[in-house]
């Protein structure tokens, strides 16, 4: 199971994280986001329930430092040799009075790192205040730079090979959706929904298998569809029901988002009306996307459809969107939100989120779209309308 892209590629990404770090002043950089561990080497494991961390200096390739059992995930998974693995003992898992990072902290002290400026990850899921804690104080005089989001950073205008996975994520999150669609029936459990999704999601198609998605797949119904992201129960779909999906497919780790909705039998006029609004507001966005644009500026086209229809959504509406692990899919950077003065730029992939949420009911549409030379494409393809369930 090699990388799942050249060396040439990685080495690519390595120069950008190493650019980065010499505008932050940087010696070194620690990564505690699996997400930005596989994009800078491929390396991919279940790992990252224990703490593990890649090291980033100017002169080597990366170093992964994790729990000993996971090691071997790292000649299974990336580009990296053996001397890019540092792993502590099994008796340094969940202690209370030692902490794998002491083992880190004696890593880094071998790399003279002592009295340098290392940069860390502060808001990622996986790396906690103890594990800071550890290292800041098993590395003498160190300067603990808070480099947040730096890798992810990097992450956000994608290889054209990139595309191309995106691409077949893409396919992966249409076929589930198709699934969906035809199997749903009043009665029907929402688990027993899933488990068809879910199959489809990681079933794939004839040509390529699926990963597990960094997203939940969620399911919208009843009272659960006056909110943004309730889980599936085993509650019985109804008739009449208005009923919104938000899937993902996810190949190579690279994730692609799709929300769809369905209306069970004969449903108010209101979801049909603003469904309509919405379509209009998605088009409204799409018109607008291209490079050199602002992400607040294809808010400001939703919110001019919104206005015009009397309708009132507070969130931001996308999302950059590409390698993640559960428990989410978007990459930290881009968001299409209002006061979002980031520059859009050619290969960057947005997930497109555009939803309503009612008195008892609510309905989503989305796309995962990449930016082209010109204007904007959508990498995923289904038929907008609300389906309807006879």
């Amino acid at each position: 199971m090699p990388a799942p892209f050249s060396n040439e590629e990685y080495q690519d990404r390595l120069s950008k994280v190493r650019q980065s770090m010499v505008s932050h002043n940087l010696d070194a950089m620690l990564i505690g986001d699996p997400a930005n561990m596989n994009w800078l080497t491929g390396f991919d494991a279940w790992s990252f329930y224990v703490p593990q961390v890649m090291l980033v200096l100017h002169d080597r390739d990366p170093i992964w430092m994790g729990r000993n059992m996971d090691a071997g995930a790292v000649p299974l998974t990336t580009y990296l040799d053996a001397s890019s693995v540092m792993p502590y003992p099994e008796d340094y898992v969940q202690q209370d009075n030692k902490h794998p990072m002491d083992v880190v902290a004696g890593y880094l002290c071998d790399k003279q790192l002592q009295g340098k400026r290392i940069g860390y990850e502060s808001d990622t899921y996986f790396f906690s205040p103890k594990s800071l804690a550890c290292l800041q104080s098993g590395v003498a005089n160190a300067q603990w730079i808070d480099a947040d989001r730096l890798v992810n950073w990097c992450r956000v205008v994608k290889s054209d090979a990139e595309i191309i996975v995106m691409r077949e994520a893409s396919r992966l999150v249409e076929g589930a959706m198709t699934v969906a669609y035809e199997t749903i029936q009043p009665g029907m459990r929402q688990c027993d929904l899933m488990a068809n999704i879910l199959a489809a999601q990681v079933g794939g198609n004839e040509d390529f298998g699926g990963d597990l998605t960094a997203l939940s797949p969620l399911i919208l119904a009843g009272e659960a569809a006056a909110t943004a992201h309730p889980m599936w129960t085993d509650e019985k779909f109804t008739d009449g029901q208005t009923v919104a999906l938000e899937l993902g497919g996810t190949r190579k780790r690279y994730n692609a988002g799709l929300a769809r909705t369905l209306q069970l039998g004969k449903g108010p006029q209101a979801v049909f009306d603003t469904a309509d609004a919405v379509k209009e507001g998605l088009e409204a966005v799409l018109d607008v996307i291209k490079p050199g644009i602002q992400a607040g500026d294809a808010h400001r086209a939703w919110q001019t459809v919104l206005d015009k229809h009397g309708l009132v959504k507070d969130s931001r509406i996308g999302y950059s969107i590409g390698v993640g692990y559960s428990p989410d899919w978007g990459e930290h950077t881009v968001s299409l939100r209002g006061d979002d003065t980031s520059i859009l730029e050619k290969n960057m992939t947005l997930h497109v989120m555009l939803g309503m949420w009612m008195d008892g009911w609510g309905m989503e549409i989305s796309e995962t779209v990449t930016v082209t030379n010109s204007s904007v494409e959508c990498l995923t393809s289904f038929p907008r309308d609300v389906h309807i369930v006879k």
